[in-house]
């Protein structure tokens, strides 16, 4: 008696794993401004609140750095408030260095929004 084959089945792609160098990027970015935030708190330009916001950019920059789904939604929450705030600075108080930043967190959150970004989540 012969022994019956077995299908053959072509490999499984295996899903992409690793960090993309625009996530990278982006946590500099959220870390920069986490940075900017805590010292403008330290010199009272900034109410002592915005550490909270600062805490929450460093959490985002962290959750993405580990490529959890957490860290990417946080960090897609915080690309889109800082680019409001962009905005609300550029219209309300006339700061015309500010459409630098809109302009930056928009192309952050239309990268974060990409099918190669969300590929890579766990």
């Amino acid at each position: 008696m012969s022994e019956p084959t077995r299908p053959i089945r072509p490999p499984k792609a295996e899903a992409p794993h690793g960090l993309l160098p625009g996530m990278a990027v982006i946590c500099l970015w959220l870390l920069a401004l986490c940075g900017l935030g805590l010292i403008g708190v330290i010199t009272h330009g900034l109410p002592p609140l915005a550490m909270i916001v600062c805490v929450i950019f460093a959490v985002a920059a962290n959750g993405l750095l580990k490529l959890r789904r957490w860290g990417w939604a946080l960090t897609l929450a915080a690309v889109f408030l800082s680019m409001c705030y962009g905005v609300y600075m550029l219209f309300r108080f006339r700061q015309g260095p500010m459409i630098v930043m809109i302009v930056v967190n928009l192309v952050f959150f239309l990268y974060l929004v990409r099918q190669e970004v969300l590929e890579r989540l766990k």
